[in-house]
């Protein structure tokens, strides 16, 4: 499997989901071996993807200088990048957070289709797992296991009755995602969004890019788009999370109660030691199932 990129430039505007502002973005092919390279246009301040970029986790994954500026919520567009295996990419914006979209991934999917997927000629580099790496808090934990295919499965356990414990096992394909994961919407809850809102958080959050949820029920009116949403959308964070290493994963991920948080130091932690990985290209490994994902 090659090396890919898009076969042309493409251009969005959305809003964004904590300042509610227009932001305009803009994928741009590059060469072989450029990697996935974040650009703030406003600022001209570039970011390279890597799990030392990262800044904060708290409330999505952000990269960027702590001096300079920062990008936040890159989770749902990395992703769809993730998904279609895109390797070399220039991401411009022109704010300081990615547009929510609808707060799933279905509208980066549509983006990617619409610029096309441009193949480069040169073998795709993957991180396949040596050992197993594992972070933990108290009963959560984020852990990647070497396996000859790519599969994510995460269990989360909430205190609310539409919640509740739900799971959700997913063998990767590109189809796949797309019919199981990338509609999957980010959720919040009343009581939260008032506060955040309160701190100049989350004003661009609405029932048309978030599943809405009070105390008792979703307050969407068309309800939700899988029965287990929650958990699907979990699934959809760690691919994107996972794709800030700047390389398709081929690992068996696993997860209760993990976050964004958690993910960023499992990423980091794997990176750390090269006996937990290999960087190897795709046509090297034994196994093609995971190159035939990507069809």
């Amino acid at each position: 499997m090659e090396q890919r990129t898009i076969k042309k430039a493409i251009e969005v505007v959305g809003i964004g989901l904590h300042k509610g502002e227009p932001i305009k973005l803009r994928l741009e092919p590059l060469d072989v071996d450029a990697g996935l390279i974040f650009y703030r246009e406003d600022l001209a301040l570039t970011i390279p993807l890597s799990p030392s970029s990262v800044l904060d986790t708290q409330m999505a994954t952000v990269i960027g200088e702590k001096k300079r500026g920062y990008i936040s919520t890159i989770e749902h567009f990395l992703s769809a990048v993730y998904a279609y295996g895109i390797d070399n990419m220039r991401i411009v914006i022109d704010g300081n957070e990615m547009p929510i979209m609808d707060g799933s991934a279905i509208s980066f999917c549509l983006l990617l289709d619409e610029a096309g997927i441009q193949k480069q000629g040169k073998s795709k580099k993957v991180i396949v797992l040596k050992e197993v790496v594992e972070v933990k808090d108290d009963d959560k934990f984020v852990r990647l296991l070497p396996s000859a295919t790519a599969s994510f499965d995460f269990k989360i356990d909430f205190e609310h009755p539409i919640i509740g414990t739900q799971s959700e096992s997913f063998e990767f394909s590109t189809h796949n995602y797309v019919e199981e994961i990338a509609r999957a919407r980010t959720f919040g809850f009343t009581k939260d969004i008032q506060y955040l809102q309160s701190i100049g958080l989350a004003l661009g959050a609405t029932l048309q890019n978030a599943i809405g949820l009070d105390e008792h029920r979703v307050l969407n009116p068309e309800g939700l788009r899988f029965e287990n949403e929650f958990a699907r959308h979990k699934i959809l964070d760690a691919m994107g999370d996972m794709m800030v290493t700047g390389h398709n994963i081929l690992a068996r991920y696993e997860s209760f109660a993990g976050s964004h948080s958690l993910n960023h130091k499992l990423t980091v932690k794997l990176l750390s030691d090269s006996k937990n990985y290999e960087l190897v290209e795709l046509k090297a490994l034994q196994s093609r199932t995971f190159a035939k994902s990507f069809a």
